[in-house]
């Protein structure tokens, strides 16, 4: 049990010294020094001992000291000179004991064991903090630096409807989430929802960035997934032009989202041709990282590996990948990042992000998504509301959502409405970059003919035409 003296008078004497009282375990006992009767409790625990005298006093001091060894001393005072008289008669008797001060004044002294709590900061901190958009920081935990952070998911961020699991946490973590009032049990599927309060730790610069990157409301994809957008090349499966296409629409996307570098994981790689052509493609581009695998590692093992070594957010795949569908679904799920499906149409002629709305919480989660990406593509967002069948009862909630996002983000919003079949009206269309949910069953076999699918992401994933970003999702709401 430590022995702790603490010296109290002042306008905060009272109200620390209930501080102190209330967070009393009985693990401590507690000399308690003070010059008026006003601070004291009306509870006075077994475990602390009162002296009423004036603690600029060298002999009544020298007593207290003298009676109990003691491992720490709290100090607030009402002036700088009672506060240095008082630790120069501290340190006359231990040399070594650790003091904690409440300043006002701004002392400065060579005392390594002297640890100076500024008031005023502190006071400033607080109130600056009750301000919007401003971050709340942990002040006196760990090494005080500001390791330990509160954020509050606004609406609109690319954060919310954003599972744990899915948010890359490099050098910071999430350890805490309120909701309503309430603490939830943090599991890596839970979603985080706007206004959700969540409490990070992790190195302060990186803190401040990721709360201005969870405070933004666009520009932010392939955040909160990773920063770097990674194309997957297999030169076995590809011909040449699908290679150019690859490479030109992997730099086109690589240019226009914020990410920091694109990797070009080239791998069984065919002829020397082929490679001069990849090889001019990249050369001048400073962003672009090419990377060649000659020793046939196979996919699993290529990307397990650069996962670890890169910050994925998005993963870009051709059509042949998809052949064999079974060979890459544990992959792709294992990541838990956004897909870049390669579709026939040229990326560099999309107008349109487009979204067949389909069951309303995989599509509430990937709503940010899509208007963050409409944003950096400076395009416009197509919603298909269809419902043929009369079964999407929550349709027009989902509906109203993306209304509200679209205004948040300042985007565009088209909604094409009726009642056929969602995806005979999507084959109309021209020049869309999907976005869809990414779904277990997408990589199933299909064992009927697709005239009968009656959902419209299966239908739309088996679609050749358009490109597509599928986004990992969540079934915890």
């Amino acid at each position: 049990m430590k022995k702790i003296l603490i010296i109290l008078d002042g306008i905060v004497a009272k109200k620390l010294l209930q501080r102190i009282v209330e967070s009393n375990t009985g693990d401590n006992n507690y000399d308690v020094v003070y010059l008026n009767d006003v601070i004291l409790p009306v509870q006075k625990p077994s475990n602390f001992t009162f002296y009423k005298f004036d603690p600029t006093s060298n002999s009544k001091l020298a007593m207290v000291l003298g009676k109990n060894i003691h491992s720490e001393v709290l100090m607030a005072l009402n002036s700088k000179d009672e506060m240095l008289s008082v630790i120069k008669n501290i340190r006359e008797y231990k040399k070594n004991l650790q003091i904690t001060i409440l300043d006002y004044w701004g002392i400065k002294l060579n005392d390594p064991f002297l640890n100076i709590y500024k008031g005023i900061e502190v006071l400033a901190k607080g109130m600056v903090e009750r301000l919007p958009n401003v971050p709340v920081l942990a002040q006196n935990i760990g090494l005080k630096q500001g390791e330990i952070m509160e954020i509050r998911i606004p609406f609109g961020s690319s954060y919310a409807y954003r599972s744990i699991a899915s948010i890359e946490q490099k050098q910071w973590r999430i350890f805490g989430i309120y909701r309503n009032q309430k603490m939830l049990d943090l599991k890596p599927t839970l979603v985080l929802k706007p206004n959700d309060l969540i409490l990070v730790i992790g190195k302060p610069t990186v803190l401040m960035n990721i709360y201005n990157v969870i405070g933004k409301t666009q520009g932010q994809f392939p955040m909160p997934f990773g920063s770097k957008i990674y194309l997957y090349l297999d030169l076995y499966l590809e011909s040449e032009k699908s290679v150019k296409k690859a490479l030109a629409e992997a730099k086109f996307l690589n240019n226009k989202l914020k990410n920091s570098l694109l990797i070009i994981k080239i791998t069984r790689p065919t002829t020397v041709h082929i490679m001069d052509i990849i090889k001019d493609e990249v050369r001048h581009f400073p962003t672009i990282i090419l990377q060649i695998d000659y020793a046939n590692k196979g996919f699993k093992e290529i990307i397990k590996e650069d996962s670890r070594k890169y910050n994925i957010g998005l993963l870009m795949l051709t059509l042949p990948m998809f052949k064999n569908k079974e060979a890459i679904k544990d992959v792709i799920f294992d990541l838990k990042i956004p897909i870049f499906k390669f579709g026939k149409e040229s990326l560099r002629a999309v107008k349109n992000v487009g979204v067949v709305l389909n069951d309303s919480g995989n599509y509430e989660q990937i709503s940010p998504i899509v208007f963050d990406v409409a944003s950096q593509l400076k395009v416009k967002t197509k919603i298909f509301d269809f419902d043929p069948i009369g079964e999407k009862d929550n349709q027009v909630r989902l509906l109203d959502h993306f209304e509200s996002l679209a205004k948040i983000f300042n985007e565009k919003l088209e909604i094409i409405q009726g009642s056929e079949n969602p995806i005979r009206e999507l084959r109309k269309q021209k020049e869309i970059l999907q976005i869809l949910p990414l779904k277990e069953k997408m990589f199933r076999k299909r064992f009927f003919i697709k005239f009968f699918y009656t959902n419209s992401d299966l239908v739309s994933f088996d679609m050749d035409r358009f490109n597509q970003i599928l986004i990992p999702v969540s079934d915890e709401q």
